[in-house]
């Protein structure tokens, strides 16, 4: 996934103005961004304040970290219970 160029507090602050009643057309002119970025922002961030979108955004690194160790312990324990199988039969 490709690294916003938008942090947490603009796109929190770019949909508060839509919230307030700027049309989505001005407000992604405004942000550089297409309409359909503010209403997938909206689907992802809305009725977050930024506190709790960063926080999310902190969980979800940290998720994707642990699913990444958990993946890599895993293929280690099947390598040694590989290994233990070929030297049990071997002997």
């Amino acid at each position: 996934m490709s690294k916003s160029k938008h942090g947490e507090a603009q796109i929190i602050g770019a949909l508060k103005q839509v919230e307030a009643g700027r049309s989505v057309e001005d407000v992604a002119r405004d942000q550089g961004v297409s309409k359909h970025t503010i209403y997938a922002w909206k689907s992802k961030y809305g009725g977050m304040e930024v506190s709790e979108a960063q926080e999310v955004k902190q969980l979800r690194d940290e998720n994707a970290r642990l699913k990444k160790l958990v993946a890599d312990l895993s293929l280690d324990k099947d390598m040694l219970q590989s290994v233990i199988r070929k030297n049990s039969l071997g002997s």
